[in-house]
């Protein structure tokens, strides 16, 4: 009887610890969502020329002795996460310019304009929180700890043309780590360094959908770049997604007035004076391509003046 008992306090105890091994449950979190920009993007989009100007880290977090904040390696997998996550929906040319920083930086201080940067969009991005910590607890059989990771992310995207933020939030995340031992069975777990992609790639998440709904919630732009007898071309090419039968709007430049409340600059709606049809593309990379067109009211423009008209996506909601 007594061996009996002995044999059935060994088997709990074992099933005990094989169901005590240590066990990592990941997980991440969206802390607090961004408000969300619903637009209407169904049918063809013209992909947009998106250039990443910076991505900073304004935390004190990984700022030694030695920094760099020109090489920060937060700042650059931030750059990194976003940069595929935009290039994975499959609505954007990510333009990469070695210049890049230095051209931002003239357009900041007034001595450049932001159309020198050659895209449609300007993203400026910074972590603006980072932090992690142990959470330990303690029971009667076992015990568990969790590393969590919490990030926040800033966004500001800009308009080129114009030089005006269109779109500015913050997105935050959270992503954890938890170990479990029972009866001092487990195996002791070192910090888990993928757990700050994950928070950065959740804060960055929020964000995403609403910079490609600002992208494309208005009419896709480009300009005239020779008009003579023999040709007429245009900006964009084949890799935006531009293809032969394409039909465009020309207008002409709206008058930029200063709204009084706010010392703004409002863009008004140009007038329609004709439009064109593609019929061909050319050019080597997405900065140099161009489109050759079929111009109708030909009349109505003064080829002297070229930069006074836009060419827009004809009915876009």
């Amino acid at each position: 009887m007594k061996s009996m008992f002995s044999k059935i306090v060994v088997l709990g105890i074992v099933a005990t610890l094989m169901a005590g091994q240590a066990q990592a449950q990941r997980k991440t979190k969206v802390v607090e969502q961004a408000e969300s920009v619903t637009t209407a993007t169904d049918g063809k989009v013209i992909k947009r020329k998106v250039a990443i100007g910076r991505f900073s880290n304004e935390t004190q977090y990984g700022k030694g002795l030695f920094y760099d904040k020109e090489n920060d390696p937060m700042g650059k997998q931030a750059l990194d996460i976003l940069s595929s996550k935009l290039a994975a929906s499959g609505k954007f040319l990510l333009l990469e310019r070695n210049d890049l920083a230095s051209l931002l930086e003239e357009c900041q201080t007034g001595n450049q304009s932001f159309a020198k940067i050659g895209a449609d969009y300007l993203i400026i991005g910074s972590i603006t929180e980072f932090g992690r910590k142990n959470v330990g607890r303690q029971g009667v059989v076992g015990s568990s700890r969790t590393q969590m990771v919490e990030a926040a992310v800033s966004i500001r995207l800009v308009d080129v043309s114009t030089g005006l933020i269109v779109y500015s939030d913050e997105g935050k995340g959270e992503a954890e780590l938890t170990s479990k031992t029972t009866l001092g069975v487990g195996g002791r777990m070192d910090y888990d360094a993928t757990l700050s992609d994950k928070a950065i790639s959740e804060a960055i998440n929020q964000l995403v959908e609403n910079i490609i709904n600002k992208c494309t919630d208005k009419p896709w732009r480009t300009y005239f770049l020779s008009y003579d007898d023999d040709a007429v071309l245009i900006g964009g090419g084949a890799s935006q997604g531009i293809a032969v039968g394409d039909k465009f709007s020309i207008k002409t430049k709206g008058k930029t007035v200063t709204n009084p409340q706010t010392g703004m600059k409002v863009e008004l709606p140009g007038k329609e004076i004709g439009t064109m049809e593609v019929v061909m593309t050319g050019g080597d990379t997405p900065e140099t391509e161009y489109s050759f067109v079929n111009v109708s009211s030909t009349d109505a423009i003064d080829r002297n003046h070229l930069e006074n008209y836009i060419i827009e996506e004809i009915n876009k909601k």
